[in-house]
């Protein structure tokens, strides 16, 4: 069994963009976040992917589904509804415990998260059930200077009603996570999948918080998407093996993506701030501009799901274990993160400046997985309709494996740039020459080597570099 990690890695790391708005302006110039409604001012943690966020976050989830369901033969797919039936949430103690200490200030009355206050930084969750808490640390509201609240607890679940009748019958919430779904369907999964102890089930789906005080950027929204994983192992030391085994790997991938290690580490959470399902919680933080923060969770739950669902509905949820004749309810070691969050780390650690012949270059160093575009195919001469032909014809054809785009909207020199701010891994330039020797020019991103290649030649070469960094 491995060690179990902590705060291994140096506080001092530095975040790859020391501002945020650097990265907020970058994503709106470019295509890849919006704020959602914007025309009607917006609304609040709220935000719209756009043509190229779409395609970042959609691979992103492509290589989490790759690693955590293609790669395996012991994790299945699981799209299970975002409306349940309401006492799953009564069961899960979503509806009775799911909530953040709010404070309110008496003269502006704007509400605050208590644990994100200037002064309140790095309180343990006993403080933050502490009543006296304000007062004792002497907390004020950070617009007005004005007294604050007592924290109280307030519900993070987004409520609404099913069917022609509103009331209290038919209530049904908003999923605030997807696992919930994975232990309701268990029983089903585990039958038709015929999958044997341990085995995981894991889902990409949207969740719903109404967070008290979302911000930065994407990293706290109230609309997001989870990437979790169920696995369901034996009881007991089984179940601290797994976990302890889930660590490196979750780690590793974000990794394998670019992420530096440098900025990351994990964080064990202290007994008293454990959620009341969980035996044991590690987090994977991330060198944020704005700090470290969660990553992504790894739990040991124990059997508290499966067996507070058998309980709840009367179903038998046990397993039963034909070699050796035990029934017994499996625990669970759950990995839970974030498409949203995933996607705006890899947008964030890639992002570098660079000095190129007296000019600043911009560049997105994505993974060639990650990156929205694979490939750009300019024309050197817009004018010429041969060299605009054969421009299409190319994109045309390496568009049947990867996305690639055509651009003539500016000088070459300045279509690289557009392209290495984006993060595209290579371009392809269409000159006169390419008319007479039926060759093109493919220019690495990172290195910004040109090489001439034959035309038919393109999408193998492109292909076999895309396969070279997905085994990298």
């Amino acid at each position: 069994m491995t060690e179990t990690p902590t705060m291994t890695e140096s506080e001092d790391a530095v975040p790859a963009v020391a501002n945020l708005d650097t990265i907020v302006s970058l994503s709106k110039r470019r295509g890849f976040v919006y704020p959602s409604s914007e025309i009607y001012g917006g609304i609040n943690a709220v935000w719209d992917y756009g043509p190229l966020g779409v395609e970042l976050k959609n691979n992103v989830k492509r290589a989490w589904w790759r690693a955590m369901v293609q790669e395996r033969e012991d994790i299945v797919g699981l799209d299970a509804g975002i409306l349940m039936h309401p006492q799953v949430w009564v069961t899960s103690g979503h509806v009775g415990s799911f909530s953040d200490p709010l404070v309110e200030c008496a003269t502006c009355h704007r509400r605050y998260r208590l644990d994100e206050l200037p002064g309140a930084e790095g309180l343990s969750a006993s403080d933050l059930r502490d009543p006296t808490v304000v007062e004792r640390l002497g907390l004020i509201c950070p617009n007005d200077g004005g007294p604050l609240s007592a924290p109280r607890r307030f519900n993070l679940m987004f409520t609404s009603h099913m069917g022609p009748v509103e009331d209290a019958a038919s209530i049904v919430y908003f999923r605030p996570e997807t696992a919930q779904g994975s232990y309701v369907n268990f029983k089903n999964v585990q039958q038709s999948s015929r999958k044997k102890i341990p085995f995981g089930i894991a889902q990409i789906g949207k969740s719903f918080r109404n967070e008290i005080s979302p911000g930065n950027f994407v990293f706290r929204m109230r609309e997001f998407e989870q990437m979790e994983m169920q696995y369901f192992v034996r009881p007991g030391e089984p179940a601290s093996a797994a976990f302890e085994e889930w660590l490196p790997k979750r780690r590793a991938w974000y990794e394998r993506y670019g992420v530096a290690p440098a900025r990351l580490r994990f964080r064990e959470h202290a007994k008293d701030e454990l959620a009341h399902y969980a035996k044991k919680a590690i987090d994977v933080e991330y060198r944020f501009p704005f700090g470290w923060k969660e990553l992504e969770g790894i739990h040991n739950r124990g059997d508290f799901d499966l067996g507070s669902h058998a309980k709840a509905s009367g179903e038998n949820l046990e397993y039963f274990d034909q070699a050796t004749g035990e029934h017994f309810i499996p625990w669970v070691v759950e990995t839970a993160a974030g498409a949203d969050r995933a996607a705006f780390t890899f947008l964030i650690d890639a992002y570098r400046e660079e000095e190129v012949r007296g000019e600043t270059r911009v560049v997105l160093g994505f993974h060639p997985e990650l990156a929205p575009y694979k490939v750009a195919v300019l024309p050197l001469l817009k004018k010429r309709p041969e060299i605009v032909e054969l421009c299409h014809r190319l994109r045309a054809d390496l568009a049947t494996d990867v996305l690639a785009v055509y651009d003539d909207t500016a000088a070459i020199g300045k279509l690289y740039r557009r392209q290495d701010e984006i993060g595209t891994p290579w371009c392809v330039t269409v000159d006169v020459d390419s008319l007479d020797d039926g060759a093109v020019t493919v220019r690495d991103r990172d290195s910004m080597a040109q090489e001439r290649v034959p035309v038919e030649g393109v999408k193998r070469l492109i292909l076999d570099r895309l396969a070279a960094a997905r085994a990298a």
